[in-house]
């Protein structure tokens, strides 16, 4: 599976590849094989790329979610990164353990990246408890947050 994620990774027109993880994800299952996959062909096209986040997100299986997630958080992040985005996470409603480590992965990295559009949504407590808490600490064990967040976070936790 991992040879055929890194095959999928090198396929350089855009539709193929999307077809191609079309056919692939349904058989993904583990978070592995599922996160090294980023093909640099699927930046060629922004919109059509969200449009297929969007159908990944509805999916019945784990790892095409996730990969869904992944893939929000590796192409539409820093200066790319928007409210929508983040609206479209709190859409999923999953007890998967690895959909919603996911989410809090991409909140964590979301964080690092625009506080001020991100930290209104932790506040607010807008995510379930086990991710809200899980994103804190992926913020609070980040590199990329400030000391002063990371004690700000640490009072935001739900207990």
């Amino acid at each position: 599976d991992n040879l055929h994620a890194f095959l999928i990774e090198q396929i350089k027109d855009f539709d193929e590849c999307i077809s191609a993880l079309d056919n692939f994800l349904l058989f993904v299952d583990n978070w592995a094989t599922c996160d090294m996959m980023a093909p640099k062909v699927l930046g060629k096209n922004l919109s059509i790329l969200y449009e297929k986040i969007q159908e990944w997100i509805k999916s019945e299986h784990t790892y095409t979610v996730r990969f869904a997630v992944v893939t929000l958080m590796k192409f539409f992040m820093d200066e790319r990164l928007d409210k929508k985005h983040l609206n479209l996470l709190l859409r999923i409603k999953s007890e998967e353990y690895y959909i919603n480590m996911a989410i809090a992965w991409y909140l964590a990295t979301a964080l690092s990246s625009r506080w001020d559009l991100v930290i209104p949504y932790i506040e607010k407590r807008k995510f379930d408890k086990w991710v809200h808490n899980k994103a804190i600490q992926k913020s609070i064990e980040s590199y990329r947050i400030t000391k002063e967040q990371k004690e700000y976070l640490k009072t935001l936790k739900v207990k």
